[in-house]
């Protein structure tokens, strides 16, 4: 109880002599932001004051990522089941995109940061997309950490969509049934040429994986924690790299 409690309150239970190896480190992170909503709620705050502060928090964890040597970031910005909420709530979540990188662009650049997006543009608002793109074509020439952003993004409608792209090609003769394996699935999803997820981390005590990456997650090692997105501090994201430090990955050996 007095651990949640301490997550709760945004603190960390890293002691001063924990640090992070150098040569274990997750290659790819992904993250499912939860709990922007919950936190402004305990805080008598309107949801979007929660998705506002959790943007903030968005900058933390990528320099954070940076500086660890994590080398490609995937955050879960906005899902294909996101458009079920209240309009006006879905209008401000559109919007934080541009804020965002209206703000951060420059500095991402500089820190030679590339932005990537993955997700279902045709539904997104033209705006939201122009805003993406922009950064998208202006840091692709860095080497640095990727930040790939998961937007409009759900990973049923991915897996269904490169089914029938495989389908399509056995039709047409341009694959045979027998060619058929995990690249070839994994080079027709969306996150194709990024690797798998190391290490998934999910705010606010929820834990499940809500429709995030679920092909790409089948061996990443999970941590939950009961921080709130906005409160989720580079002493937490450390705490879970050192976690995964600790575990062992066999992929089903011994």
């Amino acid at each position: 109880m007095i651990e949640r409690l301490w997550a709760k309150l945004g603190k960390s239970s890293l002691q001063p002599t924990d640090s992070v190896a150098s040569e274990n480190v997750p290659e790819h992170v992904a993250i499912i932001m939860d709990g922007n909503g919950r936190w402004a709620k305990d805080r008598g705050l309107p949801r979007m004051a929660g998705h506002h502060s959790g943007m903030k928090a968005v900058k933390r964890i990528t320099i954070a990522a940076d500086r660890l040597g994590v080398k490609y970031l995937t955050l879960y910005a906005f899902s294909t089941e996101n458009w079920k909420r209240p309009k006006a709530e879905v209008d401000f979540l559109m919007k934080l995109p541009q804020q965002f990188l209206e703000i951060e662009l420059e500095d991402l650049i500089a820190n030679n940061v590339q932005v990537r997006m993955m997700g279902h543009k045709e539904d997104l608002p033209s705006f939201t997309i122009s805003a993406v793109e922009e950064a998208i074509v202006k840091t692709a020439n860095n080497t640095g950490l990727v930040l790939n952003f998961a937007l409009n993004y759900g990973s049923r409608k991915e897996m269904l969509e490169a089914v029938k792209n495989i389908a399509t090609e056995v039709q047409q003769g341009q694959l045979s049934i027998d060619e058929i394996d995990d690249k070839v699935m994994s080079d027709r999803l969306l996150t194709s040429g990024l690797p798998d997820p190391d290490l998934l981390i999910r705010t606010s005590g929820e834990l499940r994986l809500s429709n995030f990456m679920m092909w790409q997650l089948a061996y990443s090692e999970l941590w939950f924690t009961d921080v709130y997105w906005p409160e989720f501090t580079e002493a937490h994201f450390q705490e879970a790299i050192l976690e995964y430090q600790r575990r062992a990955r066999r992929y089903g050996g011994l």
